[in-house]
């Protein structure tokens, strides 16, 4: 293929109160705030040297605007564009300097509905990695992974793996081997991008690392201490899928973060994705404790890249009686 996408990059969230998500962020998991105005504010983690990863957007509604992937260069973007008009996706440039510190950017519509975006060039900023004396709350250090519920996700899983280079680390099957939730990356750890079956298209969570699983205990002190404690949703855990310690947090507006540490290397030619039987109990939790019921039936609504209008969600393709969102 002629065009080298790096990793999952930034999103942008639309939520209903800055000041509220402000404290949520900011002050409890402690991002850096990069740059805010009355409409928007600019996070990032400690340790990322671009001008941010996440976008909080003031909107009458929540909803995710775009998910993001960096590109190695400028050409890839035109590679990129090239690449869906000829496959009969409807493509979208914002140009440069329409968008706070990134360069032109490419839209579209994916093959399951999801808003995604690709860019090549972002204004740089300061890192904070031994900014000790700045650290505070969760210590998030840097965006790792989307999570996305999709209607069909071998439809997904081909277009990523066949069409845009992704690779696979970890897959769940049924009886029939129908793949149910795959894991896929382009950077060499377990996923920028997983895709589960469900309700969808739609934005389950975004995943931001941390250095340690100390510091997903410390955040739940945090938390808890700040007011946030029902704010916690599910963990702290580990996941047999992926060796992740976990921690998943509902933000003012109901959007879904992930706190995430201890996952594994990927890099190497020969390395075999780990294939995961749905009725597994490990897969979802290694210690076996099972998620609430709201973890597998709700998740963020996406917009329309076009129209900024949200995107009409369907039920799953399910060729037998199973549960619909799996982890």
């Amino acid at each position: 293929m002629d065009f080298n996408i790096i990793r999952a990059a930034r999103a942008i969230l639309n939520v209903t109160n800055l000041e509220e998500s402000r404290r949520f962020y900011v002050n409890a998991l402690g991002f850096v705030e990069t740059e805010s105005d009355d409409e928007t504010i600019y996070l990032r983690g400690l340790e990322e040297h671009i001008h941010h990863s996440l976008v909080l957007k003031k909107s009458d509604e929540p909803s995710v605007e775009v998910i993001s992937y960096k590109v190695y260069s400028e050409a890839d973007l035109d590679s990129l564009d090239r690449f869906f008009n000829e496959k009969g996706f409807l493509t979208k440039w914002v140009e440069a300097g329409t968008q706070k510190a990134l360069g032109r950017a490419l839209r579209v519509q994916d093959i399951s509905g999801l808003p995604i975006e690709f860019f090549a060039t972002m204004d740089t900023v300061d890192r904070y990695l031994q900014r000790y004396d700045l650290y505070r709350g969760a210590k998030v250090q840097r965006i790792d992974h989307f999570n996305c519920a999709v209607r069909d996700v071998e439809k997904a899983y081909n277009f990523y793996i066949d069409e845009l280079g992704f690779s696979c680390s970890e897959y769940t099957t049924a009886d029939d081997e129908k793949i149910w939730a795959a894991w896929l990356h382009r950077k060499p750890t377990v996923h920028d991008v997983a895709f589960m079956n469900g309700v969808g298209p739609r934005l389950h969570h975004i995943g931001f690392w941390l250095s340690d699983p100390m510091s997903v205990i410390h955040t739940c002190d945090v938390l808890a201490s700040l007011g946030y404690g029902a704010n916690i949703e599910r963990g702290p855990g580990r996941h047999g899928l992926s060796n992740a310690f976990f921690l998943y947090l509902r933000d003012p507006d109901g959007h879904r973060i992930e706190l995430y540490n201890g996952d594994y290397l990927t890099s190497d030619p020969d390395f075999k994705p780990v294939k995961w039987d749905l009725d597994d109990p490990m897969r979802q939790t290694f210690w076996g404790h099972a998620a609430p019921d709201c973890w597998f039936n709700e998740a963020s609504n996406v917009l329309d890249v076009h129209t900024g209008k949200l995107v009409t969600t369907s039920d799953p393709l399910l060729e037998k009686k199973k549960p619909t969102i799996i982890i």
